[in-house]
């Protein structure tokens, strides 16, 4: 049976599996050849299993300062990368590696999630103001937002709140208070939020008093411990419906 809950007047969504996907490793991937390419050139003769290990070790870095709640942005990993790898490297190489690091997500093969741009054409047709509410990790807002760009989907959005600008990881209310503020200044009982974690969507939402939706056509968060959310949907056209908003 469907919880009881306020009229809905805008929903957020996270954006990582719940708006866009990717397949897994592609973008650590592309950051690696990047790496190994700009590295032979200046003259370092790094093994591919040495720099997938310390890509490995960068990414249980920034899970670690995630779960933490401390800020761990895209510039300070390739930074810890350098020196895990035990490089000395001239400063414009260094400078080379850090922007590939931190751009080379441009270049990442991400695709919106199904049927999300019906969900939100309906969300728009019943009225309902549209936000993000986004954890990043080595891919920068700036990119991600490019990437809704080319696919026609931003101009969906009245707002968006993501870690990196705001200075907070979700489940801290804050990040989910900027986007409050961000649509209206909304009381959160009429605020939905959209998700694929149990620990930071379905979790940060509930604090709130916002509707939880925990989207499942991505990924299955197997994390143990957690509530589950008001409603759990695997189709992104099942929202609509399942926020009473027809």
């Amino acid at each position: 049976m469907s919880p009881q809950h306020e009229r809905i007047e805008a929903v957020t969504f996270d954006y990582w599996q719940t708006l866009m996907g990717e397949e897994p490793g592609h973008l650590s991937g592309l950051r690696r050849a990047a790496w190994a390419g700009i590295l032979a050139e200046a003259g370092h003769d790094v093994p591919e299993d040495v720099l997938r290990e310390a890509f490995e070790q960068a990414w249980f870095a920034y899970e670690a300062s995630w779960i933490a709640g401390t800020q761990y942005l895209a510039p300070q990993a390739a930074n810890d990368l350098i020196d895990r790898l035990g490089l000395s490297v001239t400063e414009s190489t260094r400078d080379a590696l850090i922007e590939a690091f931190v751009e080379t997500g441009r270049d990442g093969e991400l695709e919106p999630a199904p049927h999300l741009r019906d969900a939100l054409r309906a969300l728009s047709a019943a009225g309902t103001r549209i936000g993000i509410v986004c954890d990043v990790g080595m891919t920068g807002s700036q990119i991600l937002l490019w990437h809704l760009e080319r696919h026609g989907l931003l101009a969906c959005f009245d707002h968006w709140s993501f870690s990196d600008e705001v200075g907070f990881y979700k489940p801290d209310r804050r990040i989910f208070e900027h986007a409050l503020r961000g649509l209206r200044g909304m009381d959160p009982s009429r605020v939905a939020h959209v998700g694929d974690r149990l620990r930071t969507d379905v979790a940060g939402a509930r604090a709130m008093g916002m509707v939880s939706v925990r989207y499942t056509g991505l990924h299955e968060d197997r994390a143990e411990g957690f509530e589950e959310a008001d409603f759990v949907i695997a189709d992104h056209r099942d929202l609509v419906a399942a926020l009473e908003l027809m």
